[in-house]
């Protein structure tokens, strides 16, 4: 058999928890191989040792049948391996081209003009549609990511690992980069694909490897292996894919939208004429293709973006022009679009960000002083509760837990605290099926419990599966409102398309 890769019986610790565990992995020539686990479950870290970040304390590394020593990314570069990081690696106010040569640049005068003919070149044979001469900043974040691959071509890398690749697309960025992959193995390339999203595995993915908290369970042949199958060696259980729930027992109005106007980066209406109201009790989704004012909107709301027209209201109380704090006073608790931006301080400690919100008064806080061992003591049980993973507990810093933890971290935080009003903007983007599960659950605990959720998700099944009645935004607008249970994906699909009414029977 010929192997591109072989790293056979790696062994990697840190302080207070070994990433993996004696796990050997032999990736073929021309595959895609998918590596699959839970969140922290050493999936990263294995990628990580083979292009050079990290330095396994046992095992062998073999390109091509050779036994190898990557000591940094150039060693792994050499050997014609690269990397997609989950959080890409790119210089915001540089052009794609800049980008790519960076590192790369060859001589002291930069010939700019021969790189960007060559990335043209390179975007056109494996259908990635990028302009070397845009600015990283000005393009989405599917563009970016076809960016970081080019960075792996233009390198002639030929074994190239994906971290996460699909974390922070939109489905439609999903599917072309599907079909990117197709493209580069048909010319060639073998890839690893990290994921824990067994559809896409199912789809793209040759063989599997299956690790659980760093160690290896099993290497499987996708073609004959279900998805109930992958999901419970990746867990170590059963998992459910139907989020079990009582109907809701709507009560009191918690947020009233009014004739909502504001302004995107561009400066035009982002959100138009927006009325919305939420009840204690239910879960409502906001299903929409990405782009259309649903950012906007949840920034206007959580005091993010200022508001052009219209009102904000929270149990009858007028927040249009309250500050953040005030909001989070009034209730609202908030599970960002952007974990890292929005979410999180990275160089602060799991336990600090758990109070970030609430620290300043009691019991966190004593007449202007912390009180350090509640603070600890709560924090423990809320990471052990939501199975936040890291090497040195509580006090990681959250800007070394994986992309994973980072999100349950999150989601931890503003499900423990008493929201009246939780919005949850793509609450298990990056989440492993395990994870996902507890977390539907527990947002519809908290809809239980009389809490009132306003939902945002592009994944049309998760809108379905938590939402009780459903507001679906076109081009900033609303379109309509349905309850879940008098509707189907394809109704709300042709709404999300801007066709309603007749048109949808047309």
């Amino acid at each position: 058999m010929n192997y591109v890769i072989e790293m056979l019986n790696i062994r990697k610790e840190f302080p207070g928890i070994v990433a993996n565990d004696d796990i050997t992995l032999q990736v073929r020539e021309g595959e895609i191989h998918a590596i699959l686990g839970e969140n922290g479950a050493g999936k990263s870290t294995l990628m990580s040792i083979l292009f050079g970040l990290y330095h396994a304390d046992k095992g062998t590394i073999k390109v091509r049948g050779h036994e190898v020593h990557i000591h940094n990314p150039n060693d792994a570069n050499d050997l014609g391996i690269g990397m997609v990081h989950q959080h890409f690696q790119l210089v915001q106010n540089f052009t794609v081209t800049e980008n790519i040569i960076l590192g790369k640049e060859g001589s002291f005068f930069l010939d700019r003009k021969s790189a960007s003919k060559r990335i043209a070149a390179l975007s056109a044979q494996y259908g990635l549609n990028i302009d070397p001469d845009m600015v990283i900043e000005d393009i989405s974040v599917g563009m970016q990511q076809r960016v970081e691959i080019l960075k792996m071509l233009y390198r002639d890398a030929n074994i190239l690992i994906f971290d996460e690749p699909t974390a922070v697309l939109t489905p439609q960025e999903i599917e072309d980069l599907i079909q990117i992959m197709r493209n580069l193995v048909n010319e060639g390339k073998s890839i690893i694909l990290i994921t824990h999203k067994l559809a896409e595995i199912k789809e793209v993915a040759d063989r599997c490897t299956v690790i659980r908290r760093g160690k290896l369970i099993g290497v499987v042949d996708v073609a004959d292996t279900s998805v109930a199958t992958m999901a419970s060696m990746m867990v170590g259980r059963p998992v459910s894919f139907k989020v079990d729930k009582k109907p809701a027992q709507p009560g009191r109005v918690i947020l009233e939208v009014h004739d909502l106007n504001v302004l995107n980066n561009k400066r035009l209406l982002g959100v138009k004429n927006f009325s919305l109201t939420v009840r204690a009790g239910e879960i409502v989704g906001i299903a929409g293709v990405d782009g259309n004012g649903q950012s906007e909107l949840i920034e206007a709301i959580t005091g993010l973006r200022n508001i052009e027209s219209g009102s904000v209201i929270i149990e009858g109380n007028d927040i249009t022009h309250a500050d953040v704090r005030r909001r989070n006073e009034m209730g609202i608790g908030h599970i960002p679009e952007d974990r890292q931006k929005r979410g999180l301080v990275m160089p602060a400690r799991v336990f600090e960000n758990v109070a970030i919100k609430e620290y300043y008064h009691p019991p966190f806080s004593k007449r202007g002083i912390l009180d350090a061992d509640y603070l600890a003591e709560y924090a423990q049980t809320v990471v052990e509760r939501f199975d936040v993973r890291s090497g040195e507990g509580i006090y990681s810093l959250a800007g070394k837990l994986s992309g994973g933890n980072q999100q349950k971290l999150i989601v931890a935080r503003e499900i423990t605290g008493t929201s009246e009003l939780l919005i949850a903007v793509q609450p298990t983007r990056g989440l492993d099926v395990g994870a996902i599960e507890y977390i539907h659950s527990q947002l519809v605990a908290h809809r239980d419990k009389g809490y009132a959720v306003l939902l945002v998700s592009f994944e049309l099944d998760e809108i379905f599966n938590l939402s009780d009645r459903i507001a679906v935004m076109f081009s900033g607008e609303l379109v309509n409102v349905v309850k879940t249970g008098e509707t189907n994906e394809d109704e709300v699909g042709l709404m999300m398309a801007g066709i309603t009414g007749k048109e949808a029977g047309r």
